[in-house]
Formats: structure tokens, sequence, C-alpha cells
């Protein structure tokens, strides 16, 4: 996907359980090449978001396209040929925890029905574990590794089909700042070289200040705002500044700390 062409595009985005209004009509444009940090406070449906972009779940209204292919009516056999574009890096990197770090990475790709032979998947696994700095670690079972290097194995494992579409729920939660400052400059670095488009939910404001092109707000089911780190900085609207307050606090006392 070329850079400035609209990797994902949403439109009205509406969500709600029972009578809890999640999403209210988000739109939100992501181009090739970009990536849009989604920002907000516990409970304001940045997950849910997510799992709406990968289809997990059925938003209520709205539109959702995900390199130009509206996914909010398909049958799952046409969501999954949709999936192959998207990577997914989950909170807690999700890795199963009987299969090898190898055999992790590997799956995505066998479950393509990608007809590598052996050696061949091997040299993938390889390449992708060597992008993240793992490849030394490739007999190893999820337990043995720390929280840090699963998610380096999830980022390869998300970026094993070539996706030109990168998801990220909370990439640098439960992590030491050294080892989250690690992992955002593994997330940049491979921006740089892929030119994907990125969607980041993450309530780490200065993560999300150093990974992102745009930063969206998130509140009470609305985008309160849109913009750069600092547009977000200057603006005037009484509950960006107080979040902005509150989130720059949070960011400065993990940097004392680290």
């Amino acid at each position: 996907m070329e850079n400035g062409e609209s990797a994902v595009n949403v439109k009205g985005l509406r969500k709600s359980f029972g009578a809890q209004r999640v999403l209210d009509g988000i739109d939100l444009c992501v181009p090739g090449g970009e990536t849009l940090s989604v920002l907000g406070r516990s409970g304001t449906g940045k997950s849910v978001l997510l799992k709406l972009l990968i289809g997990l779940q059925k938003p209520d209204g709205g539109s959702i396209q995900i390199c130009g292919k509206e996914i909010t009516q398909l049958r799952m056999e046409e969501l999954k040929e949709v999936r192959k574009n998207v990577g997914f890096l989950f909170q807690q990197a999700a890795l199963y925890d009987s299969l090898s770090v190898e055999e992790n990475v590997a799956f995505p790709i066998r479950r393509s029905h990608n007809r590598m032979s052996p050696a061949e998947l091997k040299d993938r696994v390889r390449e992708l574990l060597s992008q993240v700095g793992m490849e030394k670690e490739m007999r190893k079972l999820p337990s043995q590794i720390s929280g840090g290097m699963q998610k380096r194995v999830g980022l390869a494992r998300a970026l094993a089909l070539e996706p030109k579409v990168l998801l990220c729920d909370e990439p640098t939660a439960g992590l030491d700042p050294i080892t989250a400052s690690e992992i955002d400059d593994l997330i940049l670095k491979l921006q740089r070289e892929r030119q994907m488009a990125s969607v980041v939910v993450t309530h780490d404001l200065h993560s999300a200040r150093k990974i992102s092109n745009r930063l969206a707000l998130l509140h009470k089911g609305n985008i309160v705002m849109e913009g750069t780190f600092e547009e977000l900085k200057r603006s005037r609207d009484s509950f960006v500044l107080q979040f902005m307050r509150e989130a720059s606090g949070e960011a400065v006392c993990q940097e004392l700390s680290a």
C-alpha cells in the first residue's frame, strides 16, 4: 500500500454493550506509513475499537474499511482473507504456552496454507525473529523468556504474513521503562522498514509521543481531539488539558523510576 493511501478507514462507528454506549459514531483514517495512537482513560473503548477493526466483534453501525475492503458484513471466510493483511500484537503477547518461540511465529504462516518447504519456513521464522532480536531464543518456551521478550516474539508473529496494517494493544503495558523504550524503538524501526499503517491503543503518553504521527483521544464514546502531540498539548479543551496533565505526570514518574 502506497504512503498516503488509506489503509484503515472508519466512519460513524458505533458500539454498545447493553445500555453502555462505548463508541458513538467515531471517524478515523490511517494512511499507509502512518502510526495513529488511540489514547483515553480505562473503559473508554480503546480495545473494543481494535476488536472491531480485526472483526472479532461486530459494530452496531458505521463502516470499517481495511485496505479498501468493507469488513462489517463479510462472511467468516472473506474476513479471514482480509485478516491476512492485518497483524495484531496482543497486550499480553498471547503466545501459545506449549509451543516454542519458533513454533509460535511459524503458526500463522502454517495456518495461511503457505506452501513453503520446511527449510523455507525455518528460514522465514529465523528472519522474523532476527528482526526483533530473538533469533537466539528460538527453541525456548514462552515461560522461559521475559515479558519484554514475549512482546518481541508477539511482534514477530504479528509480522509473519507481511501485513499492510499493524494493530497493537498496549504494547508497553506491564514493562519496566527501559524495556518499554526498547519496544518503542523496535516498533519505530519496523515501521520505517515496512511502511505499514499502524493503530496503537495505549495509556502510555510517553510511548505514544515517541512512536506516533498522530494521536486520537477517546472520551465518552467520541474522539474529542485528534492531532500531533504538540497540538493536543496546546488544546484549550478542558478534558484534553486534564488528560494531558495526568498522563504527562505518569510519564515523568515512569522516567524518574527508570
